[in-house]
């Protein structure tokens, strides 16, 4: 089953300046001002970024049809690079054929192939038996006159799609993808249509300012001031209590294990329980997030004895927030729980955290990590929801001397995940920091030391 794709949400940015050209010349003008210069290893938002857009843009209706098919090609005009990930990893499509792009010294010129190759592409995997189904079922553009006659020539049925048809169409449920949507990347939270990259214009300079304001209130304000003027801006806080809260001894803090949403989750547990000396450990923070956040911030090292001595050290001095996922999730999926925090703490309450954006999503994965709280502070009405869920009991470094005790660390990391993700309705994963970087940015999200 060959099937042809249209542009990219991405592309609509600069469709304005391009409106007036032809469907081709505003093409190569848009994939010009998207690959020029790009170095071709570094060039991830293929996987990254658009599958989340394309998903968005799936209908129900052609879906059903496109299961029908047995063995599925995708042809596209758009270069293969950009649909490459989304149709392989996410719609099971089998072989792909869209444009090369041309390269000069491992960088992107911008220039694409002819589109006659791109036919001539097609018909050579019919040629060589890719299509040797005896019927062949097509779904195109009807505003393509190049794919319907290509389609044609090796299509028993084809399906032409206008415009008109996929407003009627129903969205692609998210629990019928085919491989779920758990990581993307892109700073951008709306699908960037023309009426939503308007909007987005029209906020922008007001954005700036309000963001200053937030920041420097944030900073400097008492919480006894700070909170009621960060509401009154717009950000938004529910916090909900559970009754059996524990009371830490004299000697310890209370350790409060969270999900991890954005870098703001320990300054929004701060801000709900109206804590000012509660501290936070973290695996990786910008230098300039550590300088300017209002509570205090401590790096891991990955190193299990040395990051365990240290939380033993701050939780002698008062409460501590720990997120054990290791990195953030922007989708209703919760990643696999270290269990060093059950191995420090006999008091540990579970923080199930939830945030909503509107324009500007909060974190990244390959962006500088520094922006990530101004993206935040950039939306208009930013809201996060702080859950003080029932405390669990965890073993404690003392405890840890039997094999059975060594086991039950797990068993408290599993119960904690498991609590969380039930209060938000997220889906417990055994996904790690590791998957998420090796998806998004092609590493393994460790930064190496400077020697």
């Amino acid at each position: 089953m060959p099937f042809s794709s249209r542009p990219t949400p991405r592309t609509r940015l600069i469709t304005s300046h391009v409106g007036l050209m032809s469907y081709e010349m505003g093409m190569k003008t848009m994939v010009m001002v998207s690959f020029f210069g790009i170095k071709k290893e570094k060039f991830l938002v293929g996987k990254s970024v658009l599958p989340k857009y394309f998903l968005e843009d799936v209908g129900l209706e052609m879906f059903e049809v496109l299961k029908r098919g047995g063995k599925r090609v995708g042809v596209s005009d758009l270069p293969q690079v950009m649909i490459d990930g989304f149709l392989g990893d996410y719609l099971g499509i089998e072989v792909v054929v869209g444009r090369e792009m041309k390269m000069i010294g491992g960088y992107y010129s911008g220039i694409m192939e002819d589109k006659k190759k791109l036919e001539f592409s097609f018909g050579k995997l019919v040629q060589e038996g890719e299509l040797s189904s005896s019927h062949v079922i097509g779904i195109t553009s009807y505003n393509f006159p190049s794919h319907r006659s290509l389609f044609s020539q090796f299509c028993q049925e084809i399906y032409f799609v206008r415009n008109s048809d996929k407003k009627s169409w129903q969205t692609l449920p998210r629990n019928q993808y085919p491989k779920p949507l758990i990581f993307h990347d892109g700073r951008l939270a709306i699908k960037p249509t023309p009426i939503n990259t308007l909007a987005l214009f029209i906020w922008a300079p007001f954005s700036s300012v309000l963001a200053t304001a937030r920041l420097v209130a944030g900073l400097n304000l008492p919480y006894s001031l700070a909170i009621p003027f960060l509401a009154f801006s717009g950000l938004r806080l529910t916090l909900t209590v559970n009754n059996n809260l524990i009371s830490p001894d004299q000697k310890k803090g209370c350790l409060f294990v969270c999900n991890h949403r954005t870098l703001l989750d320990p300054l929004y547990i701060s801000y709900a329980l109206r804590k000012t000396n509660i501290k936070a450990v973290t695996y990786s923070l910008s230098r300039l997030s550590e300088l300017l956040a209002p509570i205090k911030t401590v790096r891991l090292t990955r190193d299990r004895v040395q990051d365990g001595q240290a939380m033993e050290r701050l939780l002698s001095q008062g409460d501590l927030v720990v997120c054990p996922e290791g990195t953030t999730c922007r989708e209703p999926y919760l990643l696999r729980f270290s269990p060093l925090f059950a191995e420090v703490s006999d008091s540990i309450v579970p923080v199930a955290i939830d945030s909503h954006v509107t324009f500007f999503h909060g974190t990244t994965a390959s962006g500088l990590k520094a922006f990530d709280p101004i993206f935040f502070l950039l939306n208009p009405y930013p809201s996060y929801t702080v859950r003080l869920l029932a405390p669990v009991f965890g073993g404690g470094l003392s405890t840890f001397h039997a094999p059975d005790d060594v086991k039950s660390k797990f068993e408290v990391a599993n119960h904690v995940q498991h609590e969380i993700g039930k209060a938000l309705g997220f889906e417990c994963t055994n996904l790690t920091r590791r998957d998420k970087y090796l998806i998004l940015a092609g590493n393994n999200g460790v930064v190496k030391k400077k020697k």
